[in-house]
């Protein structure tokens, strides 16, 4: 049986950012691209309501908790 970090158990899978994705808005703006994903930052977002930690105890793995 495979492992699953527990981080990563309950991401988006991508049947559910397939559906997302459209709903998201896009920059229109030129510039330098975005550091992180929004797949990613919205995984962040789902990891801290889901556990109730503070915004500091998101996991690195979804990038800085400020910018999550």
């Amino acid at each position: 049986m495979a492992s699953v970090a527990a981080t990563r158990r309950h991401d988006l899978t991508d049947a559910q950012w397939a559906a997302l994705e459209p709903l998201l808005r896009t920059g229109k703006r030129p510039g330098r691209p975005p550091t992180w994903s929004k797949r990613l930052l919205i995984d962040g977002i789902r990891w801290r309501t889901r556990v109730g930690s503070p915004w500091r105890d998101v996991p690195e793995c979804y990038g800085p908790w400020q910018t999550v």
